[in-house]
């Protein structure tokens, strides 16, 4: 059984290193096979790890309801890929930088975790990371309304969220979708909480 000493930096990188399989998609909620041969967009985000009254935390945003999709969601710091980024650490640590002005010089990138396919049909490459905290955030108006941490044990606890479903406009059938409960109140839910989950599987925290 993992213990929160074993979550030392260097334990997170090779766990993520020995399980990322480039261009395999992780498990989803149920929809990736809709889009087998269909268009996707290419995105990352930057999945920040903070340790804080010894433990680890991980860092989200909630997005403004001013933004194109997921409005009002709580979500990781990324966006798209630009034509000019070669890597998705680029993307991830341009977007975080952008979101909420987490310099990238201050960010010790640890690994990637397996892509991610989303219903807004973007193909979402999670990047681990450790940023300083406490730290200054500047959160971009238009697109993050809050920046938060949740304890990545509280995250693990299987008595804080359940697996629902959930149909989304136009789509031919329901798909399982995890829900955290409330922290801080914020409500995870959806790819974020999918990414969240893929991560926690990779450190033995929870089973897949």
């Amino acid at each position: 059984m993992i213990t929160p000493k074993d979550l030392t930096e260097s334990y997170i990188s090779r766990r993520l290193k020995e399980s990322y399989q480039p261009g395999v998609i992780a498990s989803t909620d149920g929809y990736a096979d809709m889009y087998i041969g269909a268009q996707l967009k290419c995105a990352a985000v930057l999945i920040p790890l903070v340790w804080w009254k010894d433990e680890w935390h991980l860092v989200f945003t909630r997005r403004t309801e001013a933004v194109e999709h997921h409005k009002g969601q709580v979500s990781f710091p990324g966006g798209g890929c630009d034509e000019s980024e070669s890597a998705p650490e680029e993307t991830a640590l341009r977007e975080a930088e952008e979101e909420i002005g987490l310099k990238s010089g201050d960010v010790r990138l640890l690994g990637r975790l397996n892509e991610v396919l989303t219903i807004t049909r973007y193909r979402v490459t999670p990047v681990a990371g450790v940023m300083p905290w406490p730290y200054k955030i500047r959160p971009e108006p238009a697109e993050v309304e809050r920046v938060f941490a949740i304890p990545l044990l509280w995250l693990a606890d299987p008595a804080n969220w359940s697996e629902q479903s959930f149909t989304p406009d136009g789509a031919p059938r329901p798909f399982k979708v995890i829900t955290y409960h409330s922290f801080d109140g914020e409500i995870l839910w959806g790819a974020s909480a999918r990414m969240t989950q893929n991560f926690l599987s990779v450190l033995g925290l929870i089973n897949k």
